[in-house]
């Protein structure tokens, strides 16, 4: 929705009052452009000051997010891979993947089979956790 604000708006100033602080939550804020993103549980103070930074064209970022964020590798599934270990982690089977996104039931078991590989996971439920856990999903 940011992104699409900025697209259409590029002069709007946007600011995330975001109520989980997830590093990849801040990554994905910051790709969609926006001009800060604070955490909705931050002291009054700190909420004013971010509006009036960004009201004036500054930008404001939770420190703690941001040095969060710098912790946290970047996302190591591709694109198809991501958007097949959402579509499971909302409890779609594979046959029910495959028949929604085109593609073969051997090719989704793949994708998943390479997400729990490359986020070094137990199962496909736990890749779920962990890339949601990340922010990746």
């Amino acid at each position: 929705m940011a992104a699409e604000l900025h697209e259409r708006l590029p002069e709007c100033r946007t600011l995330i009052l975001a109520g989980s602080g997830r590093p990849g939550d801040l990554r994905r804020a910051l790709s969609a452009r926006v001009s800060g993103f604070i955490a909705k549980d931050a002291p009054v103070k700190e909420l004013i000051d971010a509006v009036r930074t960004v009201a004036a064209g500054g930008r404001a970022v939770d420190p703690h997010l941001a040095l969060a964020a710098l912790d946290v590798a970047e996302n190591p599934l591709s694109r198809r891979e991501a958007e097949v270990l959402k579509q499971f982690g909302t409890g779609s089977d594979a046959a029910e993947i495959a028949a929604g996104l085109c593609l073969s039931y051997g090719t989704v078991r793949n994708y998943l089979a390479s997400a729990v590989t490359k986020l070094d996971a137990r199962n496909r439920v736990d890749a779920v956790r962990i890339a949601t856990d990340a922010g990746w999903l």
